[in-house]
């Protein structure tokens, strides 16, 4: 019976632990750029765009494919360093534990 109350005990601290990681997540940010730094953008760790910016030399009417095509880039950039950052973490808080690999932690 005791074993089974440490388990409980070690169950709820670990799910505050992962409440925590969730919130210090959602409050990340990563920039994400391409074409050199002509097109930057900034998203959140829930994958929310927070800023864009351009290069105003990139405004001609001739060139929309390609703007769209680096905004694109540089979101997907961003979305990777996020992605990077979340499992970075998650592994920090898990070290240790039995957790198969490929496993989901609910993020």
């Amino acid at each position: 019976m005791k074993d089974l109350l440490g388990m409980m005990s070690k169950a709820k601290e670990m799910q505050a632990k992962f409440q925590a990681l969730q919130e210090e997540i959602a409050a990340m940010e990563a920039s994400g750029q391409s074409g050199g730094g002509l097109v930057s953008v900034t998203i959140s760790g829930k994958f929310e765009m927070r800023s864009l910016k351009i290069d105003p030399s990139l405004f001609k009417e001739d060139d929309v494919e390609v703007l769209e095509d680096l905004i694109l880039a540089a979101h997907n950039d961003a979305k990777t360093k996020v992605e990077a950052a979340m499992q970075e973490k998650t592994r920090e808080l898990t070290a240790g534990l039995p957790i198969p690999s490929g496993f989901k932690l609910p993020f």
